[in-house]
């Protein structure tokens, strides 16, 4: 899961959608340096990760792309997943996309001081490009995944991956629609989103 899921499942706890938002900046010991509600948020997020790169309907998607992205497979779905849940997201919340990525942009703005080095640079950026909202669109899409390659110190070609979303669209939103609801379901047997953000 990329960003707006993992947001999306921290439901209407702040700390929890903070943790769940840094966790990937989060490594080792430093675990120790938040809150435990912050805490909790970093090891929600580890789990719905590991959930989600063992589930059998990810890897389904998983083996299409792994011949041309190998090690990058996964990160690829994981945007490809936001974008389903982004077109899908009146299926799952009754607050508007544009006005959920509004409030927790300010959420976020508001403390990202607390926030380990790396997610407080990305923020700005996160916001002023409005990443959140363009996973909406194929082009957001691609935008997202150029900037992934750019970042790598290998070569991915996931700025390529589009094309493979477009070839396989119906499959791809299939297996989604397939698979959050058992996230969701997942999430919520550890105790979370007891109710979404309104």
């Amino acid at each position: 899961m990329n960003f707006l899921a993992h947001l999306y499942l921290s439901g209407n706890d702040d700390d929890i959608l903070i943790g769940n938002f840094i966790a990937d900046s989060v490594k080792g010991s430093a675990l120790k340096n938040y809150t435990d509600p912050i805490q909790e948020g970093i090891i929600l997020h580890r789990k719905i990760d590991a959930f989600t790169d063992s589930h059998p309907v990810v890897l389904k998607g998983k083996v299409r792309l792994r011949p041309k992205y190998h090690k990058y497979a996964p990160v690829i779905m994981d945007v490809f997943y936001d974008h389903f849940l982004a077109i899908h997201w009146d299926d799952y919340s009754e607050m508007s996309l544009t006005d959920y990525v509004s409030v927790i942009h300010g959420l976020l703005d508001e403390n990202k001081n607390s926030f380990p080095e790396r997610s407080k640079m990305m923020l700005p950026y996160m916001i002023k490009g409005n990443w959140l909202l363009g996973y909406s669109g194929l082009e957001g899409i691609n935008r997202s995944l150029s900037g992934m390659a750019r970042r790598t110190n290998f070569k991915s070609d996931m700025e390529f991956a589009t094309k493979d979303l477009a070839r396989d669209y119906e499959l791809y939103e299939e297996e989604f629609q397939e698979f959050f609801p058992l996230l969701i379901d997942y999430v919520k047997s550890l105790g979370y989103l007891s109710q979404v953000r309104t």
